[in-house]
């Protein structure tokens, strides 16, 4: 007989895969919704506000370094109203504090931890914190004792800070059309921007931590064949080569790469597998060798169409079906 779980937060009664997985935290889970922002107006406590989804690795290394730590929990419930977004479930919620965390520290990703006034206004955010100082980032328990700090000893230039952030995502909202016209210049443009960020070394876009942008490569590839540069078409397969080539991809799973703490573009396999399918399939013919394209153009189910994900959690399953794992 299976041994209870000792605790049951407000998330039990989600349908969210990734909220449920939540809901056995000692961490005092509320979802997004009027009574956690409730309560944080009549506690005047700032928010943390906790944003990830089921196929996101290091979302499920966050949870058992210190989402599961009982004393990370204990700090966590006594001075944070706590709440936890799926962002497949709440895209908007994910997009506008999305743009908040890069704007104040010029980049993103999941999980997103995301401090905020009783208001709902962020004032500091990141994303993965270790339970100990390591990767060149502070632990996150000294990143909850200064945010406890720093609102109880300065609190007007929180509200302050929070007040400039959300005027610049407002601002940010506002932009329109730059009244150009779409031409085969800025195409070229536009492909000479995003080939500046290319890695020569390692493939892909950046410094680490990377994420494989498939909408980048599916548009220099498009640029290649139709706007006649050479020079997309070697970045488009010097990237396949670097996935396909990954240290940490086991060609025998069939998988995509997505995210690599590091400047190699290898890791974990997270979501977003369609969308990874079309460039490796427009690029691949006559590019790369045949075992590596069936590395990067495999992983279908039998039946038909493509996996939406995978849970990264240990044991997890294949996610076909909203609320139900495989």
């Amino acid at each position: 007989m299976s041994k209870p779980a000792p605790y049951a937060n407000r998330l039990i009664h989600e349908t969210s895969p990734y909220l449920l997985q939540h809901a056995h935290n000692p961490v005092d889970w509320y979802p997004w919704g009027p009574e956690a922002l409730a309560r944080a107006k009549e506690e005047d406590k700032p928010i943390f506000l906790s944003v990830g989804y089921s196929a996101c690795h290091w979302c499920h290394v966050m949870e058992r370094e210190s989402f599961e730590d009982e004393a990370t929990a204990r700090y966590l419930n006594e001075h944070f109203v706590c709440i936890k977004v799926d962002r497949e479930e709440r895209p908007d919620l994910d997009a506008i504090y999305m743009d908040a965390v890069v704007a104040m520290t010029r980049s993103g990703g999941w999980p997103m931890s995301v401090f905020l006034t009783p208001e709902g206004k962020p004032f500091f955010g990141g994303t993965y914190f270790p339970p100990e100082e390591r990767y060149g980032m502070p632990s996150f328990r000294r990143v909850l004792s200064e945010i406890v700090r720093f609102y109880r000893e300065h609190r007007s230039e929180i509200d302050a800070q929070a007040e400039r952030l959300v005027q610049h995502l407002a601002a940010l909202g506002s932009y329109g059309a730059s009244g150009r016209l779409l031409s085969r210049e800025l195409l070229r443009e536009t492909a000479g921007r995003i080939a500046a960020g290319h890695d020569p070394e390692h493939g892909g876009f950046g410094h680490a931590p990377k994420f494989p942008q498939r909408m980048s490569l599916s548009f220099l590839l498009r640029q290649s064949r139709c706007g006649g540069d050479p020079g997309c078409w070697g970045i488009v397969t010097h990237s396949l080569r670097a996935m396909a080539e990954g240290r940490r991809l086991r060609p025998t799973r069939r998988r995509l790469p997505s995210l690599q703490r590091g400047r190699r573009l290898a890791g974990p396999p997270l979501r977003e597998n369609a969308l990874r399918q079309r460039a490796p399939g427009r690029a691949l013919p006559g590019s790369l060798p045949g075992h590596r394209r069936r590395v990067l153009c495999a992983h279908r189910p039998r039946d038909a169409g493509l996996h939406a994900a995978r849970d990264a959690g240990p044991g997890g399953g294949l996610l076909l079906d909203p609320g139900r794992r495989q």
